[in-house]
């Protein structure tokens, strides 16, 4: 595997690590009643590559999985990351 491949993959698990981490804070945050991650923030880390990430700490935590339109905007992510992939897969494939 090349090093760039590496890379990415290990950028990606970092940004699904950061992407869970701020959903799990801003849980325990809300518990707390402190101080919460803005909404725009789990936003972009999703948008970031991070919606695997972000998907898996909403089940975990049940965190923010009815909230819209928080909900429908991560959706609307994750789906565009999936065109994007399939779009690049079908591009290399071809």
């Amino acid at each position: 595997m090349s090093e760039a491949i590496l890379a990415g993959l290990a950028a990606l698990l970092l940004i699904n690590g950061a992407s869970a981490a701020l959903f799990a804070l801003d849980k325990r945050q809300a518990r707390l009643r402190g101080s919460r991650v803005p909404e725009r923030t789990l936003l972009l880390a999703a948008l970031l590559g991070g919606s695997p990430g972000a998907y898996w700490a909403r089940g975990r935590f049940r965190h923010k999985t009815r909230k819209q339109p928080f909900s429908a905007r991560l959706h609307a992510i994750a789906l565009a990351q999936l065109a994007l992939l399939g779009a690049l897969a079908w591009w290399w494939l071809r």
